[in-house]
């Protein structure tokens, strides 16, 4: 058995860490092994144990409990992290470089400062990163990364006026696809199915399984059927109350229930 906890990094990144023998609880400070190095994280639950034949990937380890030098550490680092990015941001216009900075992170042990940035092109940034190292003394990484990583980081309120639902709770970007939007009826409109991130929105893929799961029961639009009533042809579905309208040869159209077809 080993006991997982899992834990918010300050990108918004939900992981799930080996709590070891550590007493945790939630909303509880800790430091962690990242790819990155360590890094200051917030525990969401409390330690649960799981079996090691269920977990397919080896989780790396919460370190300790985060001591007040660690979070006041963070905070001079935070304050850092502005400054970094205010300089970089001038740099960048300075060497006219075609690239949009997101965020700065400065790694807990100020071994690294990492910059993400967008762009539509490949950037030479090879004398921003001198002017940069020069500047803060601190292993200069440079990432390039997507436009749905950059509202997870950022955060925001979608359409919903919710948080957004990347930042929130999501670990991993699925793959959506217009016709998920299709499948649900919804108005192919991009102002109305794309994100702020301007890519379709990710909720398009919660209440798809569902609805292909309704449709079977339905008639597809268009498809010509026998009712009480007489023939018609489906001219409109509405899945979550499992109903199609129908236009009956006759005249008229009427309005009846999957079970009753």
């Amino acid at each position: 058995m080993i006991r997982i906890v899992s834990v918010r990094m300050a990108n918004n990144k939900v992981e799930e860490f080996d709590a070891g023998e550590l007493s945790l609880n939630p909303g509880e400070p800790v430091i962690v092994e990242s790819d990155k190095g360590l890094v200051l994280g917030k525990v969401l639950s409390a330690p649960k144990e799981k079996e090691k034949r269920f977990i397919i990937k080896s989780p790396k380890k919460v370190i300790r409990q985060a001591t007040p030098e660690d979070l006041e550490q963070f905070e001079k680092n935070s304050q850092l992290e502005k400054e970094a990015f205010q300089f970089c941001l001038e740099k960048v216009k300075e060497k006219n470089l075609q690239m949009k900075l997101v965020r700065t992170e400065i790694l807990l042990d100020r071994s690294k400062i990492l910059f993400y940035f967008t762009a539509e092109k490949r950037v030479d940034f090879r004398e921003l990163v001198k002017d940069l190292a020069a500047q803060f003394r601190m292993r200069i990484e440079m990432r390039q990364i997507g436009v749905r990583d950059e509202a997870k980081m950022l955060c925001g309120l979608g359409s919903c006026g919710r948080e957004l639902c990347c930042a929130r709770f999501m670990n991993k970007f699925e793959l959506v696809s217009v016709k998920m939007a299709k499948e649900q009826n919804l108005a192919l409109n991009p102002a109305k199915i794309s994100g702020i991130c301007g890519r379709l929105m990710c909720c398009l893929a919660y209440e798809y399984p569902t609805y292909m799961e309704l449709k079977r029961d339905l008639p597809r639009v268009g498809k010509h059927i026998v009712t009480r009533s007489g023939k018609g042809k489906v001219i409109r579905q509405n899945v979550l109350n499992q109903t199609v309208t129908i236009q009956l040869e006759e005249g008229g159209e009427i309005s009846i229930h999957a079970s009753e077809i």
